[in-house]
């Protein structure tokens, strides 16, 4: 081992050194102290095995530091990412440069969820049966369905990012595309050649795997099945943005059901049956009046869970998670054990069918798996999860989420790892790690901080007002929107304001929009990556924004000057999740407060603030409104989290920093 860590460290340092090949790749590269370091720490962990904790602060250049030692590793490396735009920047940018520059050969693959792949089979049977249909396809459908027909026959991945003019929101794409649900594995006419075998296959082949945090929880969940799962095995991972993986780790370690999930299943079964693929006609009819009633007792079902909302208390109209438990689902007892029966009865028929293709054996193993969520949710007994229910537009949605997904991260990633990198800017509070080792089940680490290679003091100041209202009060918007007016003037736009509700982005959007004369960009007017494109290319724009836009956003250099958050950003206490966790832990004998509640939104302040520094040249104003950081106790540690920027409570000193970046420039020049 200590051969191994001592080649692997003279590889690096040897890519890394003055002269050496990242410097002749790149211009003008030289690699920081913080960088080598990690790199260092990295390479120990791939030679000796275990866990490597690192925050490495914005600037560092932490991608490269463990890009490098996982190439010359020469072992296949999982890199799980928080957002797509670092897994399109490894991809596209960073691995094409060292694959030139390093002398080393290596291979990698892009894998993306299985959602985002067409499925050949499904299609050719959604493109038939639409011809076959007396009205046909509409004229947008037959339009898009000539569009994927010509473009299937072309790709190489069967991604549908690659299709420009397809919408986000096609309707028929979930019909088609390649998720798990609809898979029917190695029993499908088309498994050599579906899009996501052939992924799996180079990716099997392939020494630096990238996939998001969304793909590999998903995957990790559905390891038991025979074709579920698309990630290849590796021994070795590295876990960017990590502080987003409890998260995503509770949303696919958690079970749920919804009115669309059975209309999917009824529906499919009328298509399959459309199809003629259950020859037996007295089988058909039955499956038949099958679907017709889970269609009817899951709409009883859902119907009879929307009027446990009103046996909450304290629940508005508005409110789309409302917590539920074994009380309220005594209430829809009878409905869901009659959905239960429906679903049988079909699986019962669905076994009974002769000659038919695996495609309506697959129904019947999709009616089991719903069939026995919903047992779970309505039983609704499990300590360790928490029920609720979510509503959104149409949808209606009954989950169970896992209160403590530390034991489940620890033994489905981490404990399946020889060595395993978890990395992020932000993962320590209080100068330790100690609340994500727990958060995510790390018994043993090894630990690395690294300082940001800003220069805060040069590059940025921050404003904390002097006097602001109470945060509960009705005053606290109204001063938000008097502050963000004043602010905005003085940085002529080119700012983002980050707010922690809706309701307080809409009132001081009406307030401020009638007194701001630049370009204001508001989200939900359009999809977020549009309103990002749009941020960047119009000149002193402004962009009031929640929680979407607090992480995995860059926008490099004069566009976005200033960062303005209205709230420290505590989750709601009246979230589902956030309060089974408060009590837990309180139930332990813990504090929620101190121990979660602080610790969360300190990681997520500092995540909103780092979207303002991006670039050694970048300069700004960050700006937090809320009085509780110099009125509470705990603001101390708050505090103590900012950026070390030199603080200011005059508004007139970010005109005066501004006037000092105009001076400085007009002298170089």
């Amino acid at each position: 081992m200590r051969a191994d860590r001592s080649r692997l460290g003279a590889a690096v340092d040897a890519a890394f050194a003055p002269g050496g090949p990242l410097a002749l790749a790149l211009p003008g590269f030289e690699a920081r102290s913080g960088q080598l370091e990690m790199a260092e720490a990295v390479s120990a962990v791939f030679a000796e095995g275990g866990v490597l904790l690192a925050e490495a602060g914005t600037g560092t250049g932490k991608t490269l530091a463990y890009l490098i030692p996982a190439i010359l590793s020469r072992r296949r490396v999982l890199i799980s990412t928080g957002t797509k735009n670092l897994q399109e920047q490894i991809f596209f940018k960073d691995l094409p440069v060292l694959r030139d520059s390093l002398g080393v050969k290596f291979t990698a693959t892009y894998m993306k969820g299985r959602g985002n792949y067409l499925c050949l089979h499904r299609f050719d049977a959604y493109k038939e049966g639409g011809s076959a249909q007396s009205l046909g396809f509409t004229r947008d459908e037959s339009l898009y369905v000539r569009l994927i027909d010509a473009w299937r026959r072309e790709t190489e991945t069967g991604d549908r990012s690659e299709l420009e003019d397809l919408p986000e929101d096609l309707p028929f794409w979930k019909d088609i595309a390649a998720s798990s649900e609809n898979c029917i594995g190695t029993e499908c006419p088309q498994y050599q050649e579906c899009f996501v075998t052939r992924m799996r296959q180079r990716a099997a082949e392939s020494d630096i795997v990238i996939v998001n945090h969304h793909l590999l929880c998903a995957d990790a969940a559905v390891r038991q099945s025979d074709y579920g799962e698309v990630i290849p095995s590796c021994n070795y991972a590295v876990i960017d943005e990590a502080h987003q993986l409890e998260d995503v780790a509770t949303q696919y370690f958690g079970i749920a059901v919804s009115n669309y999930r059975l209309d999917d299943l009824a529906r499919d079964m009328d298509r399959a049956l459309g199809a003629n693929l259950v020859p037996d006609r007295d089988r058909a009819d039955a499956l038949k009046d099958d679907a017709e009633r889970v269609r009817a007792h899951a709409r009883a079902f859902f119907a009879a869970l929307q009027m446990t909302r009103f046996d909450v208390p304290g629940v508005g109209a508005s409110d789309s998670r409302i917590r539920i438990g074994s009380s309220h689902m005594l209430k829809v007892a009878d409905e869901g054990a009659a959905l239960v029966r429906a679903i049988e009865a079909l699986e019962a028929d669905i076994a009974l069918a002769r000659e038919v293709p695996p495609d309506v054996l697959a129904l019947g193993a999709r009616a089991a798996d719903v069939r026995k969520d919903i047992e779970f949710l309505v039983r609704a007994d499990d300590p360790g999860f928490v029920y609720y229910l979510e509503s959104r537009g149409r949808g209606v949605f009954l989950r169970g989420s896992p209160i403590d997904v530390s034991a489940i991260v620890r033994e489905l990633l981490l404990d399946r790892m020889a060595a395993t990198i978890l990395t992020s800017a932000t993962l320590t509070v209080d100068g330790s790690f100690e609340y994500v080792r727990g958060r995510l089940g790390i018994r043993h680490a090894r630990e690395v901080r690294l300082a940001s290679e800003f220069d805060y003091a040069r590059q940025a100041i921050l404003y904390l007002p002097k006097r602001m209202p109470d945060p509960r009060s009705r005053e606290f918007t109204i001063a938000v929107a008097r502050e963000v007016i004043d602010i905005v003037k003085r940085t002529r736009g080119r700012a983002f304001v980050l707010f922690t509700s809706y309701a307080n982005l809409r009132e001081v959007q009406a307030r401020a929009s009638a007194e701001i004369d630049y370009p204001i960009l508001v989200q939900g007017t359009a999809p977020r990556s549009a309103l990002l494109r749009d941020f960047k290319a119009t000149p002193n724009a402004v962009l009031l924004a929640t929680s979407s836009f607090w992480q995995g956003v860059d926008v490099v250099g004069k566009a976005l000057s200033c960062v303005i958050i209205d709230k420290l950003p505590f989750a709601s206490p009246a979230d589902p999740i956030t309060s089974a966790r408060i009590e837990a832990i309180n139930a332990r004998g813990g504090s929620a407060f101190g121990e979660y509640q602080i610790p969360l939104a300190i990681l997520a302040l500092q995540q909103g603030l780092g979207r303002l520094l991006r670039h050694r040249q970048d300069r700004g104003v960050l700006a937090v409104l809320d009085p509780r950081l110099r009125s509470m106790s705990y603001g101390r540690r708050f505090l103590a989290s900012l950026p070390p920027a030199p603080v200011t409570y005059q508004v007139q000193d970010i005109e005066r920093f501004f006037a000092a970046e105009g001076s400085a420039a007009e002298e170089h020049s």
